[in-house]
């Protein structure tokens, strides 16, 4: 008897993390006996902290968040999809990116992972909550100051959420960060997406400084306090009727100074580790995975949140999420494609914290940026040697 082909991946410890990949290995393996493939799940924290270096030496599959795609490049840890691959396949991934979804793993030329996952910070209401309120689904940012002034309002304040949430603010009042050498934004802006995002920082329960999206969207429907949370990772499994105790509907972005917010892009891609005795095999997995075929069914039907646009788009799929995915695809449209470069990883990892003090205990605007700048001007140093 031939021995079988085993492949080891390794995804993040969510329902949408963990179920879609089973299931799609598990259907994978029934079309072709002779392989195997076993994944292994880490925490939310893991996902975003172990290097990709260190998984692909014990992996042959990964899920990755994109901004590890220039360290994963430089070091060459990761296959490039665009050498096992047909380009017909590449370019419909292309032409069906959910934003900046499949370009965001796109780096010196090559495809580092295929977007399999997208999701940008969105809108979340406990719409039977807002109704017995009296309360309607806020529309502005001062809105949203409002009710959060109420005690109603909930969102991460994680060092590294909060991070996304100030260059959020950033993109909103209508300057990208990281586009200079020397600052990570201006002055100017920078003062102000400080003092506006502490105005409401202020108004949450400090139990918020330790829970991420999905433990943000767990205290919504395991409890009635939270009626609103107004950016959040999003997650399509809070909007299935089962999944948990209350529905969650999800929205647009708020309006600032009259025009909609932007977040800034998340999700996560599927990468073939340069290590894998199989990687051919492992490829075609991949290529299974992000099919349009799969994503609009076994894939988002698992509790996935695909990354093809032809499943953001599907009435089907819609019509058993609460209209999740078309209700909040203009956010991933407009969404902020955040730097890759390998140094910016440090600076992603720390940045935050300095931003975390300041909504705690406030502090000289100034003083926080020229902090956040020194550490930005350390993390270019790598970007020279790498794009």
């Amino acid at each position: 008897m031939t021995e079988k082909i085993q492949l080891k991946g390794i995804t993040w410890g969510h329902t949408r993390g963990l179920l879609p990949m089973v299931a799609t290995a598990q259907r994978y393996e029934e079309l072709h006996p002779a392989v195997e493939i076993v994944w292994k799940k880490r925490t939310l924290q893991e996902f975003a902290d172990k290097s990709v270096t260190d998984l692909a030496k014990e992996y042959d599959l990964l899920v990755i968040d994109h901004p590890w795609t220039g360290h994963a490049a430089a070091k060459g840890m990761l296959a490039p999809f665009d050498d096992y691959l047909s380009p017909a396949f590449l370019a419909d991934q292309h032409a069906h990116s959910v934003g900046k979804s499949h370009e965001s793993y796109h780096f010196l030329g090559k495809q580092w992972a295929l977007a399999t996952d997208a999701a940008t910070p969105v809108a979340a209401s406990r719409p039977d909550l807002l109704q017995a309120l009296g309360l309607t689904v806020p529309r502005t940012f001062d809105a949203v100051l409002e009710l959060a002034k109420k005690g109603k309002v909930g969102f991460s304040l994680l060092p590294i959420d909060v991070l996304m949430s100030f260059y959020m603010f950033c993109c909103s009042l209508g300057e990208e960060p990281c586009q200079q050498q020397e600052k990570i934004i201006s002055d100017e802006v920078g003062i102000q997406v400080l003092k506006l995002f502490k105005s409401l920082a202020d108004e949450l329960d400090p139990a918020f400084y330790e829970k991420n999206p999905f433990k943000v969207f767990e205290e919504m429907t395991q409890g009635d306090a939270i009626v609103y949370c107004p950016f959040a990772y999003g997650y399509s499994n809070y909007a299935r009727v089962g999944y948990a105790r209350k529905l969650l509907h999800f929205h647009d972005l708020v309006t600032l100074n009259g025009l909609p917010m932007i977040s800034t892009l998340g999700g996560a891609g599927l990468a073939v580790s340069s290590q894998s005795q199989h990687i051919d095999v492992a490829m075609d997995y991949a290529r299974f995975v992000a099919s349009p075929e799969i994503q609009e069914t076994l894939y988002v039907e698992s509790g996935g949140q695909p990354g093809h646009l032809r499943a953001w788009k599907n009435e089907q799929v819609n019509a058993y999420t609460s209209n999740y995915f078309a209700d909040t695809l203009p956010a991933l449209e407009r969404a902020y494609l955040r730097p890759r470069y390998d140094g910016h990883l440090y600076f992603q990892d720390h940045a935050g914290d300095i931003v975390v003090e300041y909504l705690r205990q406030g502090g000289d605007e100034r003083t926080v940026l020229a902090n956040m700048n020194a550490m930005y001007r350390e993390s270019l140093v790598d970007k020279e040697n790498n794009g």
